[in-house]
């Protein structure tokens, strides 16, 4: 049995990694910025219930984040897998028009909350003498450019090189450090953040249609894969080029997936 605590936990892909842990019979820690998130977070599982705990956490806060590690370690008496999930992004505006606190919330969220939680994570690691730290990845980790995503690709592409120096810091150590790429996945951050592209959503849509995947589709083999690994500098990835250039060259053609709208079809019904 594990011990895996998941930032930003309480929605959307880092909610189906901490049921997909819980139903294979693992302990996990969930995570959210405020308590409400985190009771919501918390009443929706209806199984394993003695296995889970909810903590709030601000992961740019690093007496919070040591906060959640020693609540864990509380609970459960060790972390086998810690995972920096907790990530924003700003509104889809050029960078002119973007209010700053929006800027440096998603840079203080997305990349110097998962440097904080890996330097307070890596030192109580060493101490209990083994760990897994993993970071998300995201649109712009490869370096790949769109309009209206300059900061939060920004702070993927740093989060790449990051994961990459950690991991070669701590390669003669316990501790396992790699990152985890879920690929495209319909949730409230990847729809709100695209439909704000205005004229351009519908165009979007289609190809979201092709690439995205729906959260339970991901997350078993996210998972899987994440328990599996005993490789320092692993990258995990799901959606791969293999995929992304069959997908593009016969989903559109022969698939009628529909994703992204039923998607929004059971976000309206709820």
């Amino acid at each position: 049995m594990k011990t895996v605590v998941i930032t930003g936990s309480t929605r959307g892909i880092g909610l189906g990694m901490a049921n997909e842990f819980l139903n294979r019979g693992h302990q996990v820690v969930i995570s959210g910025t405020s308590d409400a998130s985190v009771s919501k977070a918390m009443d929706s599982i209806e199984d394993n219930k003695d296995n889970v705990i909810g903590v709030p956490c601000l992961v740019q806060d690093i007496e919070s984040v040591q906060n959640l590690w020693d609540q864990s370690m509380t609970a459960f008496g060790k972390v086998d897998i810690w995972i920096n999930n907790a990530g924003v992004s700003t509104s889809r505006q050029g960078l002119e028009d973007l209010e700053t606190k929006e800027i440096l919330t998603t840079v203080d969220t997305n990349l110097t909350g998962s440097i904080l939680c890996t330097k307070v994570v890596a030192k109580e690691m060493l101490k209990q003498g083994f760990g897994q730290i993993y970071m998300f990845e995201g649109f712009g980790s490869n370096g790949q450019l769109q309009k209206g995503i300059s900061v939060y690709g920004s702070t993927k592409r740093a989060l790449r090189y990051f994961t990459a120096a950690a991991a070669n810091e701590y390669k003669n150590t316990p501790i396992i450090i790699g990152s985890l790429s879920p690929g495209i996945v319909t949730t409230d951050l990847l729809v709100r953040s695209s439909k704000e592209s205005g004229e351009n959503w519908e165009k979007a849509k289609k190809i979201l249609n092709v690439l995205a995947d729906r959260v339970e589709t991901v997350t078993p083999w996210l998972v899987e894969q994440t328990l599996k690994n005993n490789k320092n500098g692993a990258k995990i990835a799901w959606l791969n080029r293999t995929k992304v250039i069959g997908r593009l060259l016969f989903g559109s053609r022969f698939c009628k997936k529909r994703i992204v709208d039923e998607w929004e079809e059971e976000m309206n019904l709820n």
